[in-house]
């Protein structure tokens, strides 16, 4: 699936704004599908001029007036196809997993530092769907409540699994940098052992 399936299923829940549509993705999704306003937006106005969803201008509260969407029936037909279509893939892309595959090339602030960081935006995330939740409305669906979960399960899993291995990672790291220095200084021995050996001085 992608941003336009997406926006297509948020607005099952009801009309929206694309303000609404980023606090959804921020919140219910935000542990399996990004998106922001950059995809949002374009996204929303394919999906107008495809008629599957529609949109009026509404006063905004304190501010310029804004667009409310709203999921035609042909778009809630289209999302349905796709829901039923699409092979349930669970993948996994990630940077950070790429950065601690090489963390023994890394000096020990840096690693600090990204797992520090990695540790923090876990716990926003985190935030965010209780606060979600706590906020309830229309998409507390038995399914979002699954899905809200599902991610409140990995994020708790993925902060302990960090706080509990962090520190073979240090260890791992040390046992490199030893390991470089041991062989830095036989390579600078060589060359003095071989003058030696010439006869040099």
């Amino acid at each position: 699936m992608d941003v336009k399936d997406l926006c297509l299923g948020a607005l099952t829940h009801g009309d929206a704004t694309g303000y609404d549509l980023k606090k959804f993705f921020e919140s219910t999704f935000s542990h399996c599908f990004l998106a922001g306003y950059g995809s949002i937006y374009p996204a929303l106005a394919e999906l107008t001029d495809e008629k599957l969803v529609s949109a009026k201008t509404v006063p905004g509260q304190a501010g310029p007036s804004r667009k409310l969407y709203h999921l035609t029936d042909a778009g809630r037909k289209a999302f349905l196809d796709r829901l039923e279509s699409t092979e349930p893939q669970h993948k996994v892309k990630s940077e950070f997993l790429v950065i601690m595959h090489f963390a023994h090339l890394l000096p020990p602030k840096r690693l600090d530092a990204v797992l520090d960081q990695h540790l923090y935006e876990l716990e926003q995330k985190l935030a965010m769907i209780e606060a979600h939740e706590s906020a309830g409305g229309v998409a507390d669906a038995p399914g979002a409540r699954f899905v809200r979960g599902f991610g409140r399960a990995m994020i708790g899993a993925a902060s302990e699994y960090i706080r509990s291995h962090r520190r073979e990672l240090a260890k791992g790291g040390e046992k490199n940098n030893n390991r470089s220095t041991r062989q830095a200084r036989a390579r600078s021995k060589a060359p003095q052992a071989a003058s030696r050996n010439r006869g040099y001085p």
